[in-house]
């Protein structure tokens, strides 16, 4: 048993990437604080894991809350004393700080019953100093969870209202959702919209938006908002842009004028905009890329994403921290590992859905969700087809948003529970039936296949309007009931009986797809 622990000393003071943040004295400091608690008998990976929170709270002791902090080492089954707030806030000089700080503090062998490490895994409520943007109230918590799966029904509190999820949010790319109204929205359903800061940072401009109210007046929607960073849209002008440590030098698409993206500046745009949840800049891969890449990319987000911590200054606005990691299951688990003890107040995952097979991305979740906190909520990024919002939502992901239902609409195909259907099709000329047979949508309580139809041939505009209306309806819908099923105690049935009967687009035809936007794409990029 001596050789073994004595081993494990060793493994730790070989191992310079664990302190390699800080300066020589806490890191040599730290590095004691564990070799105690090994010879104590404590658990090597437990002793890890505490050094890695320390590590963490003492590089972001500026700018981390006791709060935020407590949650952080808690979760990594540290023990706080009395003393230990008091000693957080003291202000004093790194070292003497250090000291005290790992006096407030015990690791115990096991994580003692009753600490805030163990609650966290049992109780269905978020813990009490979970992140807050609304004071008093955690700004997630979880009322129900599956047991047969990983779905779980929460709340989502904003300063702009409560979000029930599992939810879909349509996407408002320019402030608004492609021909729907923000009264519409409302009325099929809505209650969190997602705007896009590549897009509104190009035009009208960040202060234009901030000079007219922020971006909840300027579009006339008074719910919550999500702004994702424009990362996805910058990395997919492939040729236009240029990558660097600082951040990424694009030209616009609108005038072919040179921007550059820091983290700093992407967050300082949303704050601008005042969404209530807000991303930072990360360097989203292409499918398929090699390993190293997705690993320089990786390591690169995540530098990435201390900046945008550093640099996030609203309290009233909750930064997300968004994992990478392509389809490769170590980069994916190491992302939810560090992005994880960096301490955000929730997670979006990334770089998915970008071409590989869907039982790719359903394993890379797989991977992935179970190594994030409980407590926070997790968004699914540019997902939102019906079947993969069913298996997402199955695997523990709390947030969608996607173009999906309003670009297709405005080709005429509307989903419905069987799958897709071209309303431009002969079949439909005297059809005097709705989309769907009991959906509630404005479309299909006023509307026949025909009309429909005929509004397409005609090309006339009112037929984009109702086709996305119902679009968006269902997929709000769809998110609704699987909600209602995971507070029923049935979502396994309610997962088995969508899926038995809504058939999706063959992945033939998928990769078709995916292929033929990427020939676009590179058309584009190359005649510029």
């Amino acid at each position: 048993m001596a050789r073994e622990i004595e081993a494990a000393v060793s493994r730790l003071l070989e191992d310079e990437r664990l302190t390699a943040s800080l300066d020589d004295a806490p890191a040599q400091l730290l590095l004691g604080w564990g070799v105690e608690r090994l010879r104590e008998g404590v658990d090597e990976g437990r002793v890890r894991g505490a050094l890695r929170a320390l590590v963490h709270a003492t590089g972001a002791r500026e700018r981390m809350s006791a709060t935020d902090a407590a949650q952080r080492l808690r979760e990594a089954g540290l023990v706080l004393l009395p003393s230990w707030a008091t000693q957080w806030e003291s202000g004093l000089p790194t070292v003497e700080w250090l000291h005290g700080l790992l006096e407030a503090i015990r690791l115990p062998a096991e994580t003692p019953q009753g600490t805030l490490a163990q609650d966290a895994i049992s109780s269905p409520q978020a813990p009490q100093d979970a992140p807050q943007t609304i004071p008093g109230k955690p700004l997630f918590e979880i009322v129900a969870e599956d047991p047969g799966s990983g779905a779980r029904a929460g709340i989502l509190h904003t300063p702009h209202g409560d979000v029930p999820t599992p939810v879909y949010m349509p996407v408002g790319t320019q402030a608004t959702v492609k021909t729907v109204t923000p009264d519409e929205l409302r009325e099929a359903g809505a209650t969190l919209i997602l705007g896009n800061t590549y897009h509104l940072y190009l035009r009208p401009g960040p202060d234009v938006i901030a000079s007219l109210g922020g971006l909840h007046r300027f579009m006339g929607w008074n719910g919550p908002i999500l702004t994702d960073s424009g990362g996805f849209q910058v990395f997919s002008l492939a040729s236009n842009r240029t990558i660097s440590e600082d951040g990424v030098t694009f030209r616009s698409h609108i005038d072919g004028s040179l921007h550059t993206f820091t983290p700093e500046l992407v967050v300082a745009t949303q704050e601008q905009l005042g969404s209530d949840i807000l991303m930072p800049l990360d360097e989203c891969t292409p499918y398929p890329c090699s390993w190293a890449y997705a690993r320089e990319a990786l390591e690169r987000t995540h530098r990435w994403a201390e900046r945008s911590l550093r640099a996030h200054r609203r309290t009233d606005q909750a930064l997300f921290g968004i994992l990478q990691g392509s389809v490769y299951a170590d980069l994916r688990a190491e992302s939810a590992r560090v992005l994880a003890e960096m301490g955000f107040p929730g997670f979006a995952i990334g770089g998915l859905s970008v071409g590989e097979p869907k039982e790719t991305m359903y394993a890379m979740l797989e991977v992935c969700i179970p190594l994030l906190p409980r407590d926070r909520p997790r968004h699914l990024l540019g997902v939102g087809s019906p079947e993969d919002i069913i298996e997402g939502i199955a695997r523990g992901i709390d947030l969608f948003d996607c173009v999906l239902a309003t670009r297709i609409a405005r080709h005429g195909t509307l989903l419905v529970r069987s799958g897709r259907l071209n309303i431009r099709n002969a079949q439909f000329e005297r059809d005097p039936r709705p989309i769907e047979e009991g959906c509630g949508c404005y479309t299909c309580r006023h509307f026949s296949r025909a009309y429909l139809r005929h509004l397409f041939q005609s090309g006339e505009l009112l037929g984009l309007r109702l086709a996305t209306l119902h679009n968006l309806f269902f997929l709000l819908e769809l998110t609704r009931q699987a909600r209602e099923s995971i507070l029923a105690g049935r979502f396994q049935a309610f997962r088995e009986s969508f899926l038995a009967t809504f058939q999706p687009v063959p992945e033939e035809v998928r990769q078709a797809e995916v292929e033929r936007r990427r020939t676009a794409a590179q058309r584009r990029a190359n005649s510029r």
